[in-house]
């Protein structure tokens, strides 16, 4: 196996993995108001998220920009909180029969945002993968793709488990909006109040 191939693997793995569903947990809440017949309006805030993480990525592999990584371990899941909390209020139509998904254009700038942060927490990953590697423009690239396999795998796994659920079967979207963002914000929230850094500051038993 290739260097190249190697990091690719580990990007995909980084995202996939159950045992850090966190950034699994922010790409559905993401999805969770549409279905596969809003591909469109998903591929732009995808992409949007991407731009987001990529550009931290790189630039905080490369040590041009730096901030402590318990700072960032906060803020990923308050990032996954605020986007869940928002479906909440995304005027879905109680019919099961619906149109193309018409969504908020707040949407769009916040997954940029979230994804610089998001980004951040993979640099922290492969920093520590990279170790005393001469060239990291390889495994930066390699890795960034693997991350996006995964992000796109991802997401089509959540689009048509909502298409199963709301077209095929006819279950109330607004239903399956509710039940998926609730069961994302209260683990994000769990993520939260055990976080550390987040502890200290409220002053929190361990």
């Amino acid at each position: 196996m290739s260097e190249f191939q190697a990091y690719l693997q580990l990007g995909f793995e980084h995202i996939t993995d159950p045992n850090g569903y966190d950034h699994i947990l922010f790409v559905v809440a993401l999805c969770t108001i549409f279905t596969l017949r809003d591909w469109k309006k998903v591929l732009i805030l995808v992409t949007a998220f991407t731009i987001g993480h990529s550009v931290t990525l790189a630039l905080a592999t490369l040590n041009i920009v730096s901030i402590r990584s318990d700072v960032i371990e906060l803020l990923i899941p308050v990032t996954i909180l605020i986007t869940a909390c928002m479906n909440f209020f995304h005027p879905t139509p109680k019919t099961t029969l619906v149109t193309e998904e018409k969504s908020s254009p707040l949407r769009y700038p916040l997954a940029l945002l979230f994804g610089l942060i998001h980004g951040l927490g993979f640099s922290t990953y492969l920093r520590s993968l990279l170790g005393g590697e001469a060239s990291i423009l390889e495994p930066l690239l390699a890795f960034n793709v693997g991350l996006e396999l995964g992000q796109i795998l991802i997401v089509f796994i959540a689009l048509l488990l909502a298409f199963a659920v709301v077209e095929l079967f006819r279950a109330p979207k607004r239903s399956w909006n509710y039940i998926v963002s609730g069961i994302i914000a209260g683990m994000a929230l769990s993520l939260i109040i055990n976080n550390e850094l987040f502890r200290q500051w409220t002053g929190s038993p361990n």
